[in-house]
C-alpha cells in the first residue's frame, strides 16, 4: 500500500549572484589562502565572503529568505579534522580534534557540551542584518557543518577531499568525522536545516562572524565578513506567465518516497550534477515515516545537504519545477556516487567461504515511528509506521552480486570475499533478487537481507512486515570511526545501485560505516494493527534473519524499540519513550 501526501516545495531560493564556486574565488580568498603558512600544531582558519553582494528570493505565496551569503570557512597549514563519537546511547555525544606536532598526528578532546549530536557545530556563525538607515533588523547563529559544500581555494591544495561530503542526522549515529582539507574552504551556510527569515524587498547589509568561543577553540581570528544583500519579491505567477512552467506549489508527490529517483533509465544517464536534487532550493519539511520522505536516508530526517556547490544551483536555477527526492548517483544532493558495476559473468569454481574479514550486519533501533491511517485505498485500517536501518560495522564490505538466466523473473545472488589488498578470494550462493514492480520501488531486491516485526510486550511476535527483500544502498553514515570505514561510498542512492526492470545482473554493496534507511511509508513495510490491541509493544529490526550472509558476528543483528500502543480504532494512537539517550520518535 502506498499513502501520499501533498508538500509544498521551496522554490529556488537564489538568484543572481547568490553564491561563488569556491574553486572559482574572488581576490578576497586568493589573498588568504596565500599568506605564508605558520608553524602549528593546528590549522590556520579563517572566515572569508566569496562575493561582496548577493540577491536572495523571497517569495510572495510564502514568504522567508534564506541567509546563503557566500562565506567560507578556510582551512591552512593543516586540515580541521575533528571526530564526533558516543560508545553507546547511553553515553553522551562527544568532540575531539585531530593535530599535528612534528608532522605526527596526536588526538585534542575539546570541551565537554561543544556539540549535543552529530548535525555539526551549534552556534557557529553569527550574524548581523542591518537595513539602508543602518538600524538592526535581525540577529541570528547559526550551526555549521564542516562537511559542507567545498572546494579548492588554491592550485596546489589537494585534488579531493578525504572528509565526507555531509554531517549525518540519522538519530542513531553512533560516530562521525568532519573536515575542511587543507587548502579548502567550506560554506558555513546551513542550507535547508536552518529557518527562512523576514526581510521585506530591499537592500541590507549583513557582518557574518565566528561565535567567540568557537575563536578561542581553533585559533580564529575576529574578522567578520561583510556583504550587502538585496532582497527581491518574485511570485509563481510572475514565473508561469514569464516561462509556461508548472507552479511551485505542484505536487511532489510523483517524486515521494524510497523510489525518489527512480525514472526511466534515460532520465539517469550520466550522473551529472544536473540531476541532483535541489533541498536547499526545494526543501523538504521534517517527516513522520508514514509520507512521502525527500531525503539523505529515505527517512524521517530534514532534507540534505546543508549547502550546494553554485556549479549545481546553477544548472537547476533552470528547473522552475524542482523535483524532490534523491537524484542518480547521489543522496545528499551534492556528492556523486554511481554505483559499482558487477562482475561480467557469474562466477566459477567451488564455491568456498575463506578465513578473511567480513561485515558485520548491526540493525539500528526503529525511528520516526507513527500512526497512520489507510486512505482511501484501505478506509478502515489502522498502520504502524516507522523507519529501519541496518548498517555495516565492517571490517569488510557487503559486497552481493545477482545473475540473471536469460528470460526468468529472479535473479541468482552471490556473496563475495575478499583479502586485505582488495583481492577476490572466494564467493557462496546466497539466496535470489527479485524485480518489485511496485511504485516507490522499481528495482532489484535482494531477498532475505532483514525482518521487520511487532512484538508483544512477552516479546512474542504479534505482527510481521511483509517487506524482507531490500536493495542495498548507503544511505546514511552510521559510524566513520569503526576500521575500514569508507567515506566515499558508491551505491549511494537506489537509482543506480539496484538496477532496471531489464537488467541482467545488479552488484549491491553495503559499505563499512554506512547504512541502509527504509521508511514505512513504501509497499509492504507498515504494520497492520487494525487489530492489535493496545498496550506495550516492541518493533524489532532484524537483520540477515535466515542467517544466509556470511558475517563477523551474528549475534548483534537485533534491535528492539519500546512503544506503547493506545487509542480507538481510526484513531490509534503511538507514544514512544526515549531510548537510552536518544529520544528520537
Amino acid at each position: 500500500m502506498t499513502r501520499r501526501r501533498t508538500t509544498r516545495l521551496r522554490r529556488t531560493l537564489l538568484a543572481g549572484t547568490t553564491a561563488i564556486a569556491v574553486t572559482a574565488v574572488t581576490a578576497g580568498i586568493v589573498a588568504a589562502a596565500q599568506e605564508p603558512a605558520k608553524a602549528a600544531t593546528g590549522p590556520e582558519l579563517g572566515l572569508v565572503a566569496a562575493t561582496t553582494s548577493v540577491t536572495l528570493t523571497t517569495w510572495k505565496e510564502e514568504p522567508g529568505v534564506y541567509l546563503d551569503l557566500g562565506t567560507y570557512l578556510i582551512a591552512e597549514g593543516t586540515p580541521l579534522e575533528l571526530k564526533v563519537t558516543r560508545k553507546s546511547y547511553k553515553d553522551p555525544v562527544t568532540i575531539s580534534q585531530t593535530v599535528y606536532e612534528g608532522g605526527k598526528a596526536r588526538t585534542k578532546k575539546l570541551p565537554t557540551g561543544t556539540v549535543k549530536d552529530f548535525s555539526g557545530l551549534p552556534g557557529f556563525t553569527e550574524i548581523t542584518v542591518t537595513d539602508e538607515a543602518g538600524q538592526e533588523v535581525l540577529t541570528r547563529s547559526e550551526s555549521f557543518c564542516p562537511n559542507n559544500a567545498s572546494g579548492r581555494v588554491r592550485p596546489d591544495a589537494p585534488s579531493t577531499s578525504k572528509y565526507p561530503e555531509s554531517c549525518p542526522t540519522n538519530p542513531f549515529t553512533l560516530g562521525s568525522v568532519w573536515g575542511v582539507e587543507k587548502g579548502w574552504a567550506a560554506n558555513t551556510y546551513g542550507g535547508s536545516y536552518t529557518e527562512p527569515v523576514q526581510l521585506p524587498a530591499g537592500t541590507y547589509t549583513a557582518k557574518v562572524g565566528v561565535a567567540k568561543k568557537y575563536r578561542d577553540l581553533f585559533g580564529i581570528a575576529d574578522k567578520p565578513a561583510t556583504v550587502k544583500v538585496t532582497v527581491v519579491e518574485r511570485s509563481d505567477e510572475d514565473e508561469e506567465s514569464t516561462t509556461g512552467a508548472a507552479p511551485r506549489s505542484a505536487k511532489a508527490g510523483e517524486h515521494a518516497g524510497h523510489g525518489a529517483g527512480h525514472q526511466s533509465p534515460a532520465a539517469h544517464a550520466g550522473h551529472g550534477p544536473g540531476h541532483a536534487p535541489s533541498p536547499a532550493e526545494a526543501a523538504a519539511p521534517v517527516t513522520s515515516g508514514a509520507g512521502p520522505s525527500y531525503n539523505v536516508g529515505h527517512g524521517p530526517l530534514k532534507a540534505a545537504p546543508p549547502a550546494l556547490p553554485w556549479a549545481l544551483k546553477k544548472k537547476q536555477k533552470s528547473s522552475l519545477s524542482p523535483r524532490a527526492g534523491d537524484g542518480s548517483g547521489q543522496t545528499d544532493g551534492s556528492r556523486q556516487a554511481p554505483a559499482l558495476e558487477p562482475l561480467s559473468k557469474r562466477p566459477t569454481g567451488k564455491p568456498s567461504v575463506p578465513d578473511v574479514p567480513k561485515p558485520d550486519l548491526r540493525s539500528l533501533p526503529a525511528y520516526g515511528i507513527t500512526i497512520a491511517d489507510g486512505g482511501k485505498e484501505n478506509p478502515g485500517k489502522d498502520y504502524l509506521a516507522f523507519s529501519a536501518n541496518v548498517w555495516n560495522a565492517g571490517p569488510a564490505q557487503l559486497v552481493v552480486d545477482g545473475f540473471r538466466s536469460p528470460g526468468k523473473a529472479t535473479m541468482d545472488a552471490y556473496q563475495y570475499f575478499y583479502d586485505a589488498k582488495g583481492k577476490q578470494v572466494g564467493y557462496t550462493p546466497t539466496g535470489t533478487m527479485e524485480w518489485d514492480p511496485r511504485p516507490g520501488h522499481e528495482h532489484w531486491h535482494f531477498t532475505d537481507f532483514a525482518s521487520y516485526r511487532l512484538l508483544k510486550a512477552d516479546q512474542k511476535e504479534a505482527v510481521r512486515s511483509g517487506k524482507e527483500a531490500f536493495c542495498l544502498a548507503n544511505t546514511d553514515a552510521i559510524d566513520y570511526t569503526v576500521k575500514n570505514a569508507n567515506w566515499h561510498p558508491y551505491n549511494t542512492d537506489l537509482s543506480t545501485a539496484c538496477g532496471e526492470e531489464n537488467s541482467i545482473s545488479v552488484r549491491e554493496v553495503l559499505d563499512v560505516g554506512s547504512g541502509d534507511t527504509y521508511t514505512q511509508d513504501l509497499p509492504g513495510q507498515s504494520f497492520d494493527i487494525t487489530d492489535v490491541p493496545n498496550g506495550t509493544y516492541y518493533i524489532q529490526v532484524l537483520a540477515n534473519p535466515e542467517k544466509r550472509l556470511k558475517e563477523t558476528d551474528l549475534g548483534n543483528n537485533s534491535a528492539l524499540r519500546k512503544i506503547e500502543l493506545g487509542g480507538k480504532p481510526g484513531a490509534r494512537t503511538v507514544t514512544v519513550p526515549a531510548h537510552e539517550l536518544v529520544d528520537a520518535n
